[in-house]
């Protein structure tokens, strides 16, 4: 196990990746033709691709780095320079291109399954999620380790079921201003976690810089 503020960071910078609040306006977006029932079918949907795609990195992250030959000091690099260029957009208001390009965008307006693609992955459990996950997934061992963070999965996914359900609700109370702070604030967040996984690959790579 490791220190359990460890614990504590990995959820927060969990939940600012998967960011369920600021994806609110996208959601809304995405179901303004739809009624309750349908739209609360598709949150519970997006909500369980959430926390398959999180569990299914945890379990089987490390086996993906060993078949394509990958060390986890330069994923930690490279997944830290993902997650910094998410938080910069984040900080100016907008969805990070590495969720979700323009493109894409304009394809989940026509699609009529819009559950699992694009908002279950890769607007809330992106590459960005998936690196974190499996970067603290080797912070620690054993069995309670794996269930820790099994439950902040799982805990991130209800609260994405929770936020997209109260959608509207949200919508309305913080309107497009709240939820730019919101959104910048989880930016910041992410910003210190990218400069973090970068400073921790980079030192193992090249252990003459430290």
């Amino acid at each position: 196990m490791i220190d359990w503020n460890d614990y504590a960071k990995f959820f927060i910078g969990l939940l600012a990746i998967v960011n369920p609040i600021g994806i609110v306006p996208v959601f809304v977006g995405l179901t303004r033709n739809l009624d309750d029932r349908d739209r609360n079918i598709i949150a519970l949907r997006a909500a369980i691709t959430v926390g398959v795609v999180l569990v299914v990195a945890l379990l089987m992250g490390e086996s993906l780095l060993n078949f394509f030959g990958i060390s986890l000091d330069s994923f930690r690099v490279a997944g830290g320079i993902l997650i910094l260029l998410m938080a910069i957009s984040m900080l100016h208001g907008g969805i990070s291109p590495a969720k979700q390009t323009s493109e894409e965008a304009q394809d989940a307006e026509e699609k009529d399954n819009i559950a699992v693609v694009p908002l279950g992955m890769p607007l809330l459990a992106g590459p960005g999620a998936i690196s974190t996950i499996i970067i603290y997934s080797h912070r620690g061992h054993g069995l309670t380790h794996y269930i820790l963070l099994l439950s902040i999965a799982l805990i991130l996914a209800l609260l994405t079921w929770f936020a997209l359900r109260a959608a509207p609700a949200i919508a309305d109370r913080l309107g497009r201003t709240g939820l730019n702070i919101v959104t910048r604030i989880m930016g910041l967040i992410l910003a210190a976690i990218g400069v973090e996984f970068m400073a921790g690959g980079i030192r193992q790579l090249l252990p003459g810089l430290g």
